[in-house]
């Protein structure tokens, strides 16, 4: 028996870039495939009744006027798998490390649409990050979308890498999308990954400034739909897109050589659609329906200004940013993030009520310290309440202060916030400190195990937790002769 073949075919008129025109195809619709002559695939952004206008997912460099297209009607999709985990992959889902073609699999659609409001759930369960500034003062819950924003070289990658680090040993599937970047940058954040232990959990989705403008601006949309074919499977998933910067520059190449009218920037008006329509398919399902899946999207600013055209965009878009102050990093400060600009507009319902407690006075006393430090600045004779307040904020920057790769747990956040508010840092050196943050938590666990187990399952503060924490506390500064 034979089996019939339906497909349409059309002839390439004109090659710009990536950018291919055809004549031809008259039934086709957005995201069709189409297979050209020289072998390379293609697919449709826009037609209208003359031609149809494809985008070249390998580059434009085999295609030629006259060349045969053909369409089978398929959608743009990529197959994912379980075995991607660990892996590299560029943006049609196939691998680039070099260790084998992946079996099997399942399609997702590339520009699914977003999870429906009713298949989700409000966000109550917190990602940590393993960063105290932020889990204590910008607290991210899973399903959320948190914009990283800050110049250039102010370690905004670090915050990604860090918190997926942090993540080893949690079950959460860790996806790292990069867009536009160099392969040496590639290659050093791969190294640190390795070095963390973390790609064994984590897929990265590769477009470097190497490969073409069509890859690079499909990445991020593929990252999605790989991250969904987790959260579907019930998995939590956090994703990471380095840089959506770049990723609006290649679709401004693009929209200008389709001769879409040029807006702010010379970025077409559709710029926001295409990073909201991303951006919306960050979800915490309700349970019967999947996991969820957070969106850390990194975007540069120039000399500070957050009023560009796509970092307001992306600031309207997302739950709350985080930005990283060049100022502060210059100044030794890191994480280098400005507290008074940063936000989480989810706040500290995920965060569990013992985190909540210790950390619901850091940001006022931190805004206090920098505002009293003005004082100081101009030699002014303060009091002895206020010589106590820039002390004691002093003790705060240095708590805040993380050095790269070297997460740190809630149960020890909470330990450390404990004891700074409790006032029983205020006559610690910074090496004594410094040793006080790396042992508490150890010491509690093999001194008072108990106590760790039910507090670790509860973290409340009680009255008696309290108490049996000033003890703990006690006795650590007792032996550790830290003060």
């Amino acid at each position: 028996m034979q089996i019939l073949e339906k497909k349409e075919t059309g002839v390439i008129v004109d090659v710009k870039k990536d950018i291919v025109k055809i004549e031809g195809i008259p039934s086709c619709v957005y995201g069709e495939i189409l297979e050209f002559a020289s072998g390379d695939r293609g697919m449709i952004i826009e037609f209208d009744r003359q031609h149809v206008t494809a985008l070249a997912l390998s580059g434009e460099k085999k295609l030629k006027p006259g060349d045969m297209v053909v369409s089978r009607g398929n959608i743009f999709t990529i197959k994912v798998t379980d075995k991607m985990i660990g892996r590299i992959v560029n943006s049609l889902g196939l691998p680039m490390d070099g260790k084998g073609a992946f079996d099997g699999g399942e399609k997702r659609l590339v520009f699914e649409d977003a999870v429906a409001i009713l298949d989700r759930e409000p966000l109550h369960e917190a990602l940590q990050t393993g960063i105290k500034t932020i889990d204590a003062m910008i607290p991210i819950g899973k399903g959320q979308r948190e914009l990283i924003i800050g110049d250039r070289q102010t370690g905004k990658s670090t915050i990604a890498t860090d918190t997926i680090i942090n993540q080893k040993g949690k079950g959460i599937i860790c996806i790292y999308c990069w867009i536009g970047g160099g392969m040496m940058a590639l290659h050093k954040l791969i190294e640190i990954l390795a070095a963390g232990g973390a790609l064994d959990y984590t897929i990265i989705v590769a477009a470097p400034a190497s490969v073409s403008a069509a890859e690079q601006y499909l990445a991020p949309y593929s990252a999605a739909a790989i991250g969904e074919y987790f959260m579907f499977k019930k998995r939590d998933v956090f994703t990471v897109f380095d840089n959506l910067t770049k990723h609006a520059w290649i679709y401004r190449q693009m929209s200008l050589l389709l001769g879409h009218s040029p807006g702010r920037e010379a970025y077409p008006g559709d710029i926001f659609y295409i990073h909201s329509q991303l951006l919306e398919r960050a979800a915490k399902l309700k349970p019967e329906f999947g996991g969820s899946m957070t969106f850390f999207p990194i975007v540069d600013t120039l000399q500070g200004d957050v009023t560009g055209y796509v970092p307001s965009n992306l600031v309207s878009i997302t739950d709350g940013q985080i930005y990283m102050s060049s100022t502060l990093f210059n100044q030794g400060f890191k994480p280098a993030i400005d507290i008074g600009l940063s936000v989480s507009r989810i706040g500290s319902k995920v965060q569990s009520p013992a985190l909540k407690k210790v950390s619901g006075q850091l940001r006022l006393e931190y805004a206090r310290y920098r505002e009293l430090q003005k004082l100081t600045k101009l030699r002014t004779k303060v009091s002895d309440e206020v010589a106590e307040r820039i002390m004691a904020g002093e003790i705060l920057t240095r708590l805040l202060m993380q050095p790269a790769a070297c997460p740190v747990s809630d149960m020890q956040e909470i330990l450390i916030f404990y004891a700074y508010g409790e006032k029983m840092l205020n006559k610690l050196t910074e090496q004594a400190l410094a040793n006080f943050q790396k042992s508490i938590l150890n010491f509690v666990k093999s001194k008072y195990p108990d106590f760790y187990q039910e507090f670790s399952e509860k973290k409340t503060l009680t009255p008696e937790v309290k108490d049996t924490l000033n003890k703990i506390l006690a006795d650590f500064f007792s032996i550790k002769k830290l003060i």
